[in-house]
């Protein structure tokens, strides 16, 4: 299709690595282009262009989807077609939206794909942009099982993203498009998609935050983050905002304001919310706070399930709907909710790890690992073939212990202190409050905190086989490795 295809594609690859497994590992991301050749007919044997080639897919399976979409477009009738004053305007909005037709139409082609080959994969594609005679778009695999595994908003729709990985999906996706449009002239010494991914995330929290706020208002998801940095006489700021238009049937007044208060003025939103307590909570249309109220019960008729901003701690808020959390942000990273272990992703783990470790053993020691994650100040727990020579080997910087089987009980008193715990795959305990050491690796994450990196650093630096299960703080689970 083009020179640079290639270098392109890896680096999208690369770009949707580092992005999504900020997320969620899981998640599994890859990345391939589809090229459609503008002027050819769909039985000509470049008019469809795969890169790369040795994908698990051919050109053969995508040879309809120009004609699937001209169905779509013969579908949507003459509503669909929108005509400007200007010739040039009604040329633009038709190529447009052709493209988008064309998008949706390579969506549906691989979705039957996935489906009738079994794959566990959600594939989304981007608004093709013509390229040398191509209609290029670049499609993005990620895990179903994993993908499908979080909350989504009801009421879907073009455009509206229903959680935070299908916001993340969209601004991939924008800024895929972007950079293909800048394929031809961009310099090819530097990195085709080199933004940074925490910005990201950041980009589609906001994204996430204007589906949600009413009549699409802006800002929301900043104001948020002005009113959590700030302290009231010294207090962090902890309360509840219920987002919703005003005078919504599911809430009870509680106190109205007369004058209603900017959500930019983020020092009075964040005097207001010592007023929050319980069922009550601030009620802001995501441009005003106009009050304190209650969101009726379930059983009553008007109930309808709202968004709700909870203000953890300093620099901390999550949003949940229905009771679930779609998003907590710490220190303006938007990051999944993580809860705890899974059984099954913990025992798989441990096998890789341990691949001669029986089913009793690693049964305990899930037991123990489900007791680190109670910890509500964070700890780590490191099991490694090697604990008792690492005991020794940081002697100076752990408190060393006669060895004994660790207990769930006795690991929710021994957590209680910073540093890890240091048990063999057997159990047997040799240091508590350790301070992990190891090299610096390109795998770290400056967004996140010590604890994660130093266990990551430890982790990727230790010659004996280890497992570390670092519980964060602010809530995060990580399982190291991954």
């Amino acid at each position: 299709m083009w020179e640079h295809q290639s270098l392109f594609r890896v680096s999208a690859q690369l770009f949707a690595e580092g992005v999504f497994n900020l997320l969620d590992r899981s998640l599994r991301p890859e990345v391939f282009l589809l090229g459609f050749a503008s002027a050819k007919e769909s039985d000509e044997p470049d008019a469809v262009v795969l890169e790369p080639t040795s994908i698990r897919y051919t050109p053969a399976d995508f040879r309809q989807v120009k004609a699937k979409a001209a169905g779509l477009e013969a579908d949507a009738g003459p509503q669909g077609s929108v005509y400007h004053l200007h010739p040039n305007d009604h040329d633009r909005f038709e190529k447009q939206h052709w493209y988008e037709l064309v998008c949706r139409a390579a969506e549906t082609t691989l979705a039957s794909l996935t489906a009738a080959r079994h794959e566990n994969r959600r594939s989304f594609c981007s608004v093709p942009v013509s390229l040398q005679g191509y209609l290029v778009t670049v499609v993005l695999q990620l895990a179903a099982d994993c993908y499908d595994g979080y909350y989504s908003l009801p009421k879907p729709g073009v455009g509206r993203p229903s959680n935070l990985p299908h916001a993340t999906v969209m601004e991939f996706l924008h800024d895929c498009t972007r950079a293909l449009r800048e394929a031809d002239t961009a310099d090819n010494d530097q990195p085709v998609l080199d933004r940074d991914y925490n910005e990201v995330l950041r980009s589609a929290g906001r994204r996430l935050m204007l589906r949600v706020a009413p009549a699409g208002t802006h800002g929301l998801y900043d104001a948020c983050n002005g009113v959590a940095a700030l302290r009231h006489e010294g207090d962090e700021g902890i309360g509840t905002m219920l987002v919703s238009r005003r005078l919504h049937p599911a809430i009870v007044p509680v106190l109205t304001l007369e004058t209603p208060v900017p959500m930019r003025d983020h020092r009075s939103i964040r005097k207001l919310l010592e007023l929050s307590e319980g069922h009550t909570a601030l009620i802001s249309d995501a441009s005003y706070v106009f009050g304190l109220g209650q969101l009726v019960p379930e059983s009553d008729g008007q109930y309808e399930p709202l968004v709700t901003v909870h203000f953890t701690n300093h620099y901390s808020w999550e949003m949940s709907h229905a009771g679930r959390v779609l998003m907590r942000v710490v220190s303006n990273t938007p990051r999944l909710p993580q809860g705890r272990v899974a059984a099954d992703n913990f025992a798989r783990t441990v096998r890789i790890v341990f691949p001669t470790l029986n089913a009793d053993s690693i049964d305990y020691l899930w037991d123990l690992a489900q007791k680190a994650t109670t910890q509500p100040t964070g700890t780590i727990l490191v099991i490694s073939t090697g604990a008792a020579h690492e005991a020794k080997r940081l002697a100076r910087q752990c408190f060393r212990v006669v060895p004994r089987i660790m207990t769930p009980s006795v690991l929710r008193l021994v957590t209680n202190i910073d540093g890890a715990v240091l048990i063999e795959p057997s159990g047997m305990c040799y240091a508590i409050g350790a301070i992990l050491d190891g090299l610096a690796t390109e795998k770290g994450d400056s967004s996140r905190g010590s604890r994660y990196n130093s266990a990551l650093r430890y982790v990727n630096s230790s010659k004996y086989p280890v497992l570390a299960v670092v519980v964060s703080e602010d809530g995060w689970i990580d399982l190291l490795p991954s």
